[in-house]
């Protein structure tokens, strides 16, 4: 009100707010130094001031080198890199343990361990990675119905049939070189049950169940897998692979999470 009743119009008052932010963003140019992605040691500095004032300013000398390293890791060879994706970093939290836990993985972690409950592996070497989004139980109709069975030779036969269909599921995944299957959730029925994790056990191959929709494009782009829709599409070419997946305890806690060490991407 003051500047109003000396005559001073409001855009002028405007203009002048712009021209000494514009010289303040100029002096700022001025001392400014260009930064140089490649140059570790001046971004564990500059990391290691940005912590200075956070709750966990007394892990710094830990936290910042993992940092730094998570987005050194994304650069390619080339000289002329000045930006990354921070998407492709993935932050998994476990409850138990301490800051000092805290480890760069260079690869993939899930936050759930394994479906090993029927006797699978929980660790593979050499891994031959599969991502189905189809379901891998027995099939129910579009409708909601129910259907009555009271004859139990009819019952056996429907139960053998069933078998069989989850069976022959299993053996498309195993001849396709297959040994570690990543199954999507599913909200419309059952994506697995214990049948299907009894024959792939049994076969032989590593089960991580209940992987989330909004998961799939980064564990594809990182194991360099493709999303297989139907049991007709399974072919080797969309399997992605891994020098080592394993169940790892969390310290300090009760769950497990699952590492993939030696990826492609």
């Amino acid at each position: 009100a003051a500047p109003l009743s000396k005559g001073i119009h409001p855009t002028q008052i405007a203009s002048s707010f712009i021209a000494a932010g514009d010289k303040a963003c100029e002096f700022l140019r001025e001392m400014s130094k260009p930064v140089d992605l490649h140059d570790r040691e001046s971004l564990l500095q500059a990391v290691e001031t940005c912590l200075s004032s956070k709750v966990v300013a007394q892990n710094s000398d830990l936290l910042a080198p993992i940092a730094v390293d998570s987005v050194l890791g994304l650069l390619s060879d080339a000289r002329d890199e000045t930006n990354v994706d921070l998407r492709d970093i993935r932050m998994v939290q476990q409850a138990g343990g301490t800051v000092d836990d805290t480890e760069l993985v260079e690869g993939l972690v899930l936050t759930k361990g394994s479906a090993n409950s029927a006797g699978g592996p929980s660790s593979m070497k050499a891994a031959k990675i599969a991502l189905i989004q189809y379901c891998l139980s027995a099939p129910k109709t579009d409708m909601d119905n129910s259907v009555v069975v009271s004859d139990y030779a009819a019952m056996d036969r429907i139960l053998r049939e069933e078998r069989k269909y989850i069976l022959n599921q299993c053996k498309v995944i195993k001849n396709s070189g297959c040994n570690v299957l990543l199954i999507q959730k599913s909200i419309i029925r059952d994506a697995y049950n214990e049948l299907s994790l009894h024959f792939l056990a049994k076969m032989g191959i590593l089960v991580l169940v209940d992987i989330e929709r909004h998961d799939v494009d980064c564990i594809c782009r990182t194991l360099g897998c493709q999303p297989i829709a139907h049991p007709d599409q399974f072919d080797a070419k969309k399997l992605g692979s891994a020098e080592l997946v394993t169940d790892v305890w969390v310290e300090g806690g009760s769950n497990k999470v699952v590492k993939f060490t030696g990826v492609a991407n």
